[in-house]
């Protein structure tokens, strides 16, 4: 039987803190969650290597230590309103639960809304909402923080008005040679970034440029 107690510890001392990863609360959540209860309960003993793990409807987790430095980018407050959109099963806001204020965790596929439902029922401060994940959630604006599960070749403009000034927007830029975590910062009706890490991830449904032919 798998010791997945044993298997947290190893994850945040072998993947985690060997990447510069020094938020104790990062490291605190991780060692807390149990993000066996997130994968499909066939992958439960893998749940702790360094892999994006599949979740079903062509979702994967991101890796920990990708998950780990995103949310160490965004230099969360603990006062914070974070919308994470794409929350597939809930991993990465039940962590963010743990270190935020209040967690929106956006969803459209009706069956992984309802396992993150399921799993962050103890979550008082995690409302999990579905609807397409590029529209992000206007509803709960405006956002501290949104942090973008998983990989997107664009940012929608919607997710520009939908935080506050000075708020910031993490993801993993996909699409381009070298796929890399940015950190993005709203000032007036500005959205700039800048990569921070090399990183790669699925693209999220909904974030694909629209092919361009040449002829």
């Amino acid at each position: 039987m798998t010791d997945f107690a044993a298997a947290r510890r190893h994850m945040v001392d072998g993947q985690v803190r060997t990447a510069d990863v020094t938020d104790h609360r990062i490291i605190s959540a991780m060692l807390e969650v149990p993000r066996e209860r997130f994968v499909p309960p066939e992958a439960a003993a893998l749940a702790y290597l360094d892999l994006g793990h599949g979740v079903g409807a062509g979702r994967s987790l991101l890796k920990p230590v990708v998950l780990a430095k995103l949310i160490q980018a965004a230099d969360l407050a603990p006062d914070d309103r974070v919308l994470v959109v794409g929350c597939s099963t809930g991993y990465a806001a039940a962590i963010l639960a743990r270190i935020a204020g209040q967690v929106v965790a956006l969803e459209q596929d009706d069956k992984l809304a309802a396992v993150a439902q399921t799993a962050l029922a103890e979550q008082p401060n995690v409302t999990v909402v579905k609807g397409p994940l590029a529209d992000g959630w206007a509803a709960g604006a405006p956002y501290d923080t949104i942090l973008i599960d998983g990989a997107v070749e664009l940012v929608p403009d919607a997710f520009r008005r939908q935080l506050k000034d000075g708020g910031k927007l993490v993801c993993v830029l996909g699409g381009q040679a070298q796929p890399s975590a940015m950190l993005y910062r709203r000032s007036g009706e500005e959205l700039g970034g800048r990569a921070i890490f090399d990183a790669a991830a699925s693209v999220l449904p909904g974030f694909a440029k629209t092919p361009v032919f040449a002829f």
